[in-house]
């Protein structure tokens, strides 16, 4: 009797009981639905990274261009780019120029902007949806949140 009874408490300590998975499996099921989120926005902005380091890219080689041949380009493969409009680096965003506006032709000034590829990741970022850099080096976006973006 002893030695049975011996063999059935030693055979009930070794596992884990259903309520005690099911606990488990709500604590994780929690934590997730907490941390992954916040992983998503932190990747969300890391790309955003993407299209500011293409534009910084693309002003360096329009004052380069302007040094050169004395006028800015409006064509991203006169900046040696394989495409006009062209893709970031990671390919997150498209890169085009723009005119900045009516007063200020592309001969004295650019206006630069990163967009966020059609159907792309980046596509449902709400927060910082365009990006721009103006020949006078302001940088501005939009966005539910555009004074944060840069």
């Amino acid at each position: 009797m002893f030695i049975s009874s011996f063999r059935h408490k030693s055979m009930l300590s070794k596992g884990f009981t259903l309520i005690e998975v099911i606990i488990v499996i709500v604590v994780v099921s929690i934590l997730m639905a907490i941390a992954l989120p916040a992983y998503q926005d932190s990747l969300t902005k890391g790309r955003r990274a993407d299209a500011k380091e293409g534009l910084m890219d693309a002003a360096n080689r329009q004052e380069r261009f302007m040094l050169d041949r004395g006028t800015y380009t409006q064509t991203m493969t006169e900046l040696g780019f394989p495409n006009n409009p062209t893709l970031s680096k990671e390919e997150y965003y498209t890169l085009e120029v723009e005119a900045p506006d009516p007063n200020c032709p592309i001969a004295n000034c650019y206006q630069l902007k990163a967009t966020p590829v059609a159907g792309g990741i980046q596509s449902e970022d709400t927060r910082c949806t365009n990006f721009f850099i103006k020949s006078t080096g302001a940088k501005t976006a939009t966005g539910t949140t555009a004074a944060e973006c840069w």
